[in-house]
Order: structure tokens, then sequence, then C-alpha cells
């Protein structure tokens, strides 16, 4: 199983924050967006990531991560010209996927709570289909809305609807088999001139081959695209963190729970950051 992180886009909503940075670099509490989707696939126990971005914030991620070899995992970079939709990240993550299984997150996305036993990618054949996890909000029409039949099957999802017919929305965490690379070149732009994820996401649908996986109370998502929950993750980051004494959406930690490096390795690691309330939370870890 191979990971992406889709961290591209104009970031408008978060004008005029986002003026002269890309929105996933943004801080929710104590360390950059992008953080959060790296370590949700990292617990996910995905090694080889993808990150897709402008092309004039490539380096800076290059340089965020150039020590990520020493977390166990393997980062590669491409860039996205323009933001001509989310579908969009498989057709320039082919060569990358190869002929892997793909997940797909978005690098404005926070989610907590996710278990990483839900998803056992050494279970997935190579033609299971697609997995969406499916969260229950109050504003559904604001996303990709789920319509579930009576026993939970997933009869459609329409993007944004104006009068929604379920609570359940699509977020932005996508699990697909090696077919993605092929339905992907059957869609076409939507009015928007953008290759729709829900489009995507129906096509498996339509073959029966799309399962939602309902994220349970105690599980968090917040699409921190907006400065509200870009403030609300935030709060919710340091509330946890001070109450617990743990890190949330720490690579460093992930990987040192996943077993990835050793603690004299997470130590060597620690021993080049500068002494601040995350070295701390990191030292406390050993």
């Amino acid at each position: 199983m191979k990971g992406i992180i889709l961290a591209g886009g104009f970031g408008t909503r978060l004008y005029p924050m986002t003026t002269n940075i890309s929105k996933q670099l943004l801080p929710i509490y104590d360390k950059p967006m992008i953080y959060y989707s790296l370590s949700t696939l990292m617990r996910l126990k995905i090694r080889d990531i993808l990150i897709i971005s402008s092309k004039e914030f490539i380096n800076i991620y290059k340089n965020i991560f150039k020590y990520s070899y020493k977390l166990g995992i393997k980062i590669s970079y491409l860039s996205q010209n323009y933001p001509n939709g989310i579908a969009e990240s498989f057709i320039i993550g082919k060569d990358f996927i190869g002929k892997d299984n793909v997940t797909l997150i978005l690098g404005d996305n926070f989610f907590y709570g996710l278990n990483s036993g839900i998803l056992k990618f050494e279970e997935f054949k190579k033609n299971f289909g697609a997995k969406i996890f499916a969260y229950k909000v109050n504003e559904p029409q604001n996303y990709g809305v789920i319509n579930i039949y009576k026993n939970n099957k997933i009869k459609n999802i329409i993007e944004k609807p104006k009068k929604p017919n379920s609570n359940y929305v699509a977020t932005g965490l996508y699990v697909y088999d090696n077919n993605v690379i092929k339905k992907v070149t059957k869609l076409k732009p939507s009015k928007r001139g953008e290759l729709e994820i829900t489009d995507l996401n129906n096509l498996y649908i339509k073959e029966k081959k799309l399962e939602a996986i309902f994220l349970q109370s105690g599980s968090v998502w917040l699409d921190a695209g907006t400065s509200q929950d870009l403030l609300k993750a935030s709060q919710f980051v340091q509330t946890v963190q001070d109450r617990q004494k743990i890190l949330i959406g720490s690579p460093e930690e992930t990987a040192y729970f996943n077993n990835w490096v050793s603690k004299n390795k997470l130590k060597g690691i620690i021993s080049h950051m500068p002494e601040n309330e995350y070295s701390k939370h990191l030292i406390n870890l050993l």
C-alpha cells in the first residue's frame, strides 16, 4: 500500500493567511498542518508516501522532511500545475503508484482516533475496490453527502447538494485498489472544471466495490481548510496534549510506536531539535 498527501490548492478559504504560503504549512497548534496527514498515513502503517503540491512550495516540503528516512519512511514529491480536482492525484501519481494499492489523504484534513486495525492492508487483494471514511456532521451540504440504504450499503454520493438526504459525508481519506489508475481516466471535468473525487467514488459504487467505514463517536474529523475549523483543530490538539501529556500528529512519535525507529535512534533525532515543548514531549516518551 502506498500513500499520497494532496497538499495543493490556492487556499482561498483561508485567505489572507495563504497569500504567500501553502495552507498545509499553516500550524495546527504546535505543528504544520501536513504533519497530521503524514502521521495518519504512518499510523495506517504506510511507509512509501508521495506529497503533491504546487511547484513554488515543493522545495519547502523537501526541506521540512529532508530527514524523513530516519523515521523509516520514504517521501517522494511531485507538483500539481493547477488544482484540477482531487482525483487528478492519481494521474499525477500514476508512476509512483505503479502496481500497488493506494491511500489518498487531503493535506488539510485532521483526523484523531482512527484505529489502525480498521484497515488491514495486508489482507487487501489487488481488486478489493475502494473504501471511504464517513463522518456525521451538522452541515452536510458543504461536503460530498453519502446516501445510504437501510442495510448501510452506499446508494450514491452527491457533491454539495442543496437539500441533503443524509448527515453522513465523505471525509478526505480514501483507499483504492490499483484499478483507480484506469478509472480516473474515465472521468470528465465537472462544471467547475475539476476531476471530482465524488465521481470516482460513484464509479466504484456502480460496480458495488465501494465500502464506507463509519467513524465512531470518539473519533474526530475536521476539514481544517477554513479559519474556524483550523482554530477548532488547534484548540482540540492543545487540550488533549496538555491533559494527556501526549503528542498528536507527530511523525517521530508515530514512527517510534510503529517500531520503525529504536529508542536510541529517537534519542539521536531529538538531540538535533531545539529545546522546546515539542522536543520535551518526545523526551517524555522515552
